[in-house]
């Protein structure tokens, strides 16, 4: 038995001895490499802070205290010392642990949070929340170097610097977000690091904080002849000390005993600090320190000796398929000009940057600053491509809109992990895109079914002098569907004809779609197969036709129903005036949140794998034989001139 099997809850982690600590420190990364080893998933953030967690649940006690994590996926060894331990080994599957924090899981975690640059503003409401409501509590963030940078976390630390209480916010520095720290924050912070006066503070840290007094105005003199200590043209205190924060450190992130030492010196001071903490992202395992981006979120891997390898997945994801298109493209339009915020192998354009590395940059975690900054690109003459996940998208959303699109500029959204995402769950899954980004005069919203069918998106999107977007999703690409055409604005792809109902599929629901048709096939019917290509605009020649076959009308989407592919070839037969007849839209819930879980099982639990849809066309078709049709809709049942007369329209 370990001493991580003693601990059932945080209170337990208060009544080890110091000593004790450094052990417990093990067996937490000993079970986080055990788990994820076998499962994936986040690792190496996780790892780095461990000792950091261990102290700050020694010294706060966060059942009424707060704790607020910036991204959340740094969270695992959180989890494992408030109770979760004996059911780490079901994280980020269905049923089982969230990979983020999660407020129906544990009174510890406060927010559900998988986005960045969100802790400090939170803290700083809770903060005034808990004085407005005259409860006495201490209010921690923590928050990594990568994501303080992002404009809500500046927003943050402006409003935390008028506090007038306890406020602790933790900068963990470990050089490292999901890839390297980007920007000239990041490059401030780098210098300091590497500088010698980085190690003379630490050791001039290490010696005095310890000895400062707990509260009251000694403490603060004590501060102050600390800082004036360290001052320095390339310390980071300047920085934050004018935002109103006291700066101390940095300190070794990794010393336990010392992090707990400082802590209880700030537990009580009764205005904001900043403390910096050096970590090594990957600690314990020197493979993961040598490629922390590597093993961010690795797939299974196995440990032979001193180094790990992941295991590889079948078939090639769709995150590859886009940069070998993109790379594909790049070859022949210089003008093409890559960009990401933060995400640059999750991505894939570390590959394209390794190719053309004065046209790719990586932003870092700042969504909104790289949406204006490709409008400014195009505005200049380029082509940028904005490799963002969908669930990032949604970060810039008035950037698209007044510096993209109603400035005309042909910025082309690539938009990875469209619609469900696996075990990365709620906070990750994109599934408003089509509803937010159809909703702008002018925009292009593209969907391929296949690899071949993305090149020809993007090859399309790059012709346009508008705004264009292409989602697709976290999984293998299929094999393609022959017969593919070159895209055409707003012309969508005949799949499969059929005459008893017709299924109209975006994206890569298309394949889906096929193979429900398949099964309905077996069952005696015969299912028209569309795929749209397009949310916007919609091919009103493939809904006339869809009408005229006076069958059921089903739409499959990976994407909430709510303003979605469906809801959109609802709008054009009311706008062109025909009848609706049967008709259903098949996608993620509008009420509810979609759990963690695999994607498969996701699909099948919304009823949009291929048996889901299957189903729901065959239920339509049964509930009109049931009542005597011959197994088409109210549509087929319209006076021959009247619907002769809608339908050449």
């Amino acid at each position: 038995m370990t001493l991580l099997d003693g601990i059932k809850s945080a209170a337990d982690v208060r009544k080890l001895p110091v000593s004790q600590l450094p052990q417990l420190a093990q067996d937490v990364r000993d079970r986080i490499i055990e788990v994820v080893g076998r499962k994936g998933g986040h690792f190496a953030s996780n790892l780095g802070v461990v000792e950091l967690t261990i102290a700050l649940h020694h010294v706060f006690d966060f059942s009424r205290d707060r704790l607020l994590w910036d991204v959340g996926h740094q969270c695992y060894p959180h989890k494992l010392l408030t109770g979760r331990n004996d059911r780490f080994d079901t994280i980020r599957e269905a049923g089982g642990l969230s990979g983020f924090p999660e407020i129906a899981e544990s009174e510890y975690d406060l927010f559900n949070v998988g986005h960045a640059g969100t802790a400090i503003a939170t803290a700083v409401g809770m903060a005034r929340g808990d004085s407005q409501m005259r409860r006495d509590t201490a209010v921690v963030s923590v928050v990594g170097d990568a994501s303080i940078v992002n404009g809500v976390a500046f927003e943050g630390l402006n409003q935390a610097g008028t506090l007038d209480r306890q406020f602790l916010c933790i900068l963990n520095d470990n050089e490292w977000g999901i890839a390297p720290s980007q920007g000239a924050v990041a490059e401030h912070l780098a210098k300091f690091r590497t500088s010698g006066v980085y190690e003379e503070l630490k050791t001039h840290a290490k010696s005095i904080l310890p000895k400062l007094p707990v509260i009251g105005k000694t403490m603060f003199e004590a501060l102050d002849h600390l800082k004036e200590g360290i001052k320095t043209t390339i310390s980071p205190h300047q920085m934050f000390e004018q935002m109103g924060f006291v700066y101390l450190g940095p300190i070794d992130g990794h010393d336990v005993a010392h992090l707990i030492e400082v802590l209880e010196g700030l537990k009580n001071v009764h205005r904001p600090v900043l403390l910096h903490v050096h970590t090594k992202k990957g600690k314990g395992c020197d493979w993961a320190v040598a490629e922390p981006g590597k093993f961010h979120s690795p797939k299974p891997f196995v440990i032979e000796g001193d180094k790990a390898t992941i295991k590889s997945g079948a078939g090639k994801s769709w995150t590859r398929a886009f940069v070998d298109c993109l790379i594909k493209l790049a070859e022949k339009d210089e003008r093409i000009y890559a960009m990401t915020a933060g995400m640059p192998d999750g991505t894939g354009l570390d590959k394209f940057a390794d190719k053309f590395p004065d046209r790719c940059r990586d932003i870092g975690i700042a969504e909104s600053c790289t949406v204006d900054m490709a409008g400014g690109m195009a505005k200049s003459g380029l082509r940028p491509v904005c490799a963002i996940y969908s669930t990032f998208l949604q970060r810039a959303f008035d950037q698209v809109f007044q510096e993209v699109v109603l400035q005309g500029h042909p910025v082309m959204f690539c938009m990875d992990r469209g619609g469900l995402v696996g075990g990365d769950g709620a906070v990750h899954h994109g599934f408003l895109d089509i509803t937010f980004l159809r909703g702008f005069p002018n925009m292009v919203v593209m969907a391929p079914m296949d690899e071949t069918e993305l090149l020809e998106a993007m090859r399309f999107g790059l012709t346009l002098d508008v705004a264009s977007a292409i989602r697709y999703p976290r999984d293998t690409v299929p094999e393609p569907t022959p017969g593919g055409a070159p895209f055409e604005l707003g012309v969508s792809r005949r799949l499969r004809e059929g005459n008893d109902a017709t299924i109209l599929a975006y994206g890569v629901m298309a394949n889906q779609a096929l193979e429900a048709a398949d099964i309905l096939s077996g069952a005696g019917y015969d299912v028209a197969v569309v795929n749209a290509r397009f949310a916007k605009p919609i091919d009103r020649d493939m809904v006339r036709e869809a009408v005229g076959r006076g069958g059921p009308i089903v739409t499959v989407e990976d994407h909430s129903v709510s303003g979605g592919f469906g809801s959109a070839v609802l709008e054009t037969m009311v706008d062109m005036e025909l009848p609706v007849g049967q008709f259903r839209r098949l996608g993620m819930p509008a009420e509810r949140f979609v759990r963690h879980g695999s994607r498969g099982g996701q699909l099948a639990e919304v009823g949009i794998d291929a048996s889901g849809i299957a189903s729901a066309v065959q239920q339509m078709l049964e509930d009109h034989d049931a009542d005597g049709d011959d197994g088409r809709s109210d549509v087929g049942r319209t006076s021959s001139g009247r619907q002769n007369e809608i339908l050449s329209r």
